[in-house]
C-alpha cells in the first residue's frame, strides 16, 4: 500500500516520547494529590508513646497505624511493606550519642527508597517527595543537649511492634527494648482479664516440689468444646508474668493470632490458595479447665502452610509469685481444607522435636533462667502414636517441658537445668 506523502515515521521516537508523556501526567496528578506532613511536623497523631530512659538518654516512641500513615504520608505505605517508626531522643548526657537504626529493623527502607515504593515508580521521581521523606527522618548523631525527631521506614508488623533502639557514646552501648501495639488487627488476647479470671481464693503459691507436682497432675491433652475427646498433648509449661511471657516471644519473632471473624477467614483462605504468608492467621479453639486458650502465638515458616504455634492456659498456681501456664505447641507441616475455619493445619507426628525448638528459641532469645521437665503426657511410641482431634497421629516421650522466664537478658550459659524430677534422657518405655 502507497503512504501518503508527509508522513514521517519514527517508531523508535515515537513510543519513549508517548510513555515520557503519560509518566508526566501521573507525575502531574501525584504532585496535586500529595499532602505530606511538614518536615517539622513531630509525632504521629496517636496517644500511644512509649518512653524509655536509660543514663541519660531518653527515647519516646510511636508507630502509627495504617490510616494514620495515609494521614502523614499521603498514601498507604503499609501496601508497600513499609511501616514508619517515629522516634525522639533525647540526650542529657555531657558527650554525643549516635543512633543505628538497624536496632529498630535490620532490613529498613532509606528515606528514599521510601519515597520510591510511595511514588511507585523510578522514572522522572518528584525530588520534592523525596526531600520530603528525607527530612522526616531521625538523624544519626545526637549532641549533648540535643533532642531529634523523626521517622524510621521498617518492614510492616501488626498486633505490636517490637524493635530495640540501640544509641553509642564514645565508649557505651544503651538498648532500650520497645512493644508498642498497633491499632488494625482483632486479636485473641486483648479481651482476656487475666487479673479476674479466678478468684483469690482459688489461687495458690507453691514451692519447687508442689509445682512438679501439680503441673504432672494436670490433663494430658486439650480436649474439644465438651470435653469427650483428647487433642493434641498439653506438653508445655511456663513460668512468668504474663507480659513477660508475651515480650519473650516477641522477642523470639513470634506473633500474635487474630480471631475468627470474616476478614481473618478471607485472609487466611486467600493465603493457603497462594501458598504465601499470613503471620496472624487465627487458630481453632481447643480446650483445657473447660475454656478455650487464652492466648495463641504462632511463627511462620515462609508460608501459611508451615508455621509454629502454641496455645497457652494461665493455671490459679504461682510460683514463687509468678503465674503459670499450662501449653499445647505443634509444628504445622501442611494445610487441609474444612468447613467451619476454611483450613486447618495437619502437624509434625514428633512433637517432642517441636517442644525442644521451643526451648532453643527462647534460650537464643536470651529469655530463659531456667527449664526442667516433668512427666504428664503419658508416653505415645513412635510405633503407636495417638491422634489429636483432627485425626493427626502424634508420638512423644510423654515430657512436659516447664521454662522459667527471665525479665533480663540472659545468656545461654547462665540458663540453669532445674531438677523436677525427669529428664528426656531418663526416660524409658512403659
Amino acid at each position: 500500500m502507497t503512504e501518503p506523502a508527509g508522513i514521517v515515521h519514527r517508531r523508535g521516537f515515537v513510543m519513549p516520547l508517548l510513555f515520557a508523556a503519560g509518566l508526566l501526567i501521573c507525575q502531574a496528578a501525584a504532585g496535586q494529590s500529595r499532602e505530606l506532613a511538614s518536615p517539622g511536623q513531630a509525632p504521629p497523631p496517636n496517644d500511644r508513646f512509649h518512653i524509655e530512659v536509660q543514663d541519660g538518654i531518653q527515647v519516646r516512641s510511636a508507630v502509627p497505624s495504617s490510616i494514620e500513615t495515609i494521614r502523614i504520608f499521603g498514601v498507604g505505605l503499609y501496601a508497600r511493606n513499609i511501616q514508619p517508626v517515629w522516634l525522639e531522643i533525647r540526650n542529657n548526657r555531657d558527650e554525643d550519642i549516635w543512633f543505628l537504626q538497624t536496632g529498630v529493623d535490620e532490613a529498613y527502607f532509606t528515606p528514599i527508597e521510601a519515597s520510591y515504593r510511595r511514588q511507585n515508580r523510578i522514572a522522572l521521581l518528584d525530588w520534592a517527595i523525596n526531600r520530603d521523606f528525607y527530612d522526616m527522618t531521625i538523624e544519626m548523631r545526637i549532641r549533648s543537649g540535643e533532642t531529634k525527631s523523626g521517622y524510621v521506614f521498617t518492614r510492616v508488623d501488626q498486633g505490636t511492634k517490637s524493635f530495640n533502639v540501640d544509641v553509642l557514646s564514645r565508649e557505651q552501648q544503651f538498648r532500650m527494648s520497645f512493644f508498642v501495639p498497633v491499632p488494625g488487627l482483632k486479636l485473641d488476647h486483648y479481651d482476656v482479664d487475666w487479673r479476674g479470671m479466678y478468684d483469690e481464693s482459688e489461687i495458690r503459691d507453691v514451692g519447687l516440689e508442689e509445682l512438679a507436682a501439680y503441673v504432672e497432675s494436670l490433663p494430658c491433652c486439650v480436649t474439644d468444646k465438651k470435653g469427650e475427646n483428647n487433642g493434641d498433648p498439653l506438653n508445655l509449661v511456663i513460668v512468668g508474668d504474663v507480659m513477660d511471657a508475651y515480650y519473650a516471644f516477641m522477642r523470639a519473632g513470634w506473633d500474635e493470632t487474630e480471631t475468627i471473624y470474616g476478614g481473618s477467614l478471607w485472609k487466611t483462605l486467600g493465603s493457603a490458595m497462594s501458598g504465601g504468608e499470613y503471620r496472624y492467621s487465627p487458630v481453632s479453639a481447643l480446650y483445657v479447665f473447660g475454656r478455650p486458650q487464652d492466648v495463641a502465638l504462632q511463627k511462620s515458616r515462609t508460608s501459611i502452610h508451615k508455621r509454629n504455634h502454641l496455645r497457652l492456659w494461665l493455671t490459679p498456681v504461682r510460683f514463687e509469685g509468678k503465674p503459670v501456664l499450662i501449653g499445647q505447641i505443634s509444628r504445622d507441616i501442611g494445610v487441609r481444607f474444612t468447613w467451619k475455619t476454611i483450613t486447618t493445619h495437619k502437624i509434625d507426628p514428633d512433637v517432642d522435636e517441636t517442644r525442644e525448638y521451643l526451648l532453643e528459641d527462647l534460650a537464643y532469645a536470651q529469655s530463659l533462667r531456667g527449664f526442667g521437665y516433668v512427666r504428664g503426657v503419658g508416653q505415645a511410641p513412635f510405633d503407636e502414636p495417638r491422634g489429636n482431634l483432627t485425626g493427626d497421629p502424634y508420638f512423644t516421650d510423654g515430657l512436659r517441658l516447664v521454662l522459667f522466664l527471665s525479665k533480663e537478658a540472659m545468656n545461654i550459659s547462665e540458663i540453669d537445668f532445674v531438677d523436677l524430677g525427669m529428664h528426656p534422657i531418663l526416660v524409658n518405655p512403659e
